[in-house]
């Protein structure tokens, strides 16, 4: 078995029910990386997967961000494992943003550090702050990849493991999440 999935699961963070997403879309099955990440053993031995895979890549980085909430412990782990700093974004009225007098200089090599990419939503609302600094961004990373994809828009996703879980339109529904109401457990509103 996959060591990031084993974590996952002796972190009980795989949970099964009925569950609303962030996209809109309706699920059995969701991915609660902050039960990962509560274990800063386990949080620091999967920045370490990430972080060895970026190198395997030949990425330069020079910085990591973590868009609020999933992505800040996990940013921070990634960038201690690869030597550089880490800081987040976060949304001010819905929109992502750079604040706590943290700086993106320019012509960085930045990578975006998630806990699940899904859509890439969050990360490319990050992908707009770091090229408004000037930066640039290398590649997406996280803990779990649920795009099914190797890139979205161009920028290479790289991450600890991949686990595909079926979503559904929330106008078709299966039978048996109809009569079940759904939790929201993710961060956007």
């Amino acid at each position: 078995m996959d060591r990031t999935v084993e974590l996952l699961k002796k972190s009980n963070a795989l949970l099964e029910g009925h569950f609303l997403l962030s996209s809109g879309r309706h699920s059995r099955k969701y991915i609660q990386c902050a039960k990962l990440i509560e274990n800063p053993v386990y949080c620091e031995e999967i920045a370490k997967i990430i972080a060895k895979k970026i190198k395997e890549a030949g990425i330069k980085v020079d910085l990591c961000v973590g868009p609020a909430m999933g992505g800040i412990i996990i940013a921070y782990e990634v960038a201690r494992a690869l030597g550089v700093n880490a800081i987040f974004t976060e949304r001010v009225d819905n929109i992502m943003t750079l604040r706590r007098g943290f700086e993106i200089k320019k012509d960085m090599n930045v990578i975006i550090v998630e806990d699940v990419i899904t859509t890439g939503k969050s990360s490319f609302e990050t992908v707009d702050v770091i090229e408004k600094e000037g930066a640039n961004t290398v590649a997406l990373t996280s803990i779990v990849n649920r795009s099914g994809l190797d890139q979205i828009r161009g920028l290479k996703l790289i991450s600890a493991t991949e686990i595909q879980i079926n979503s559904f339109d929330p106008d078709n529904l299966p039978d048996d999440l109809k009569d079940t109401p759904a939790v929201k457990p993710g961060s956007r509103k």
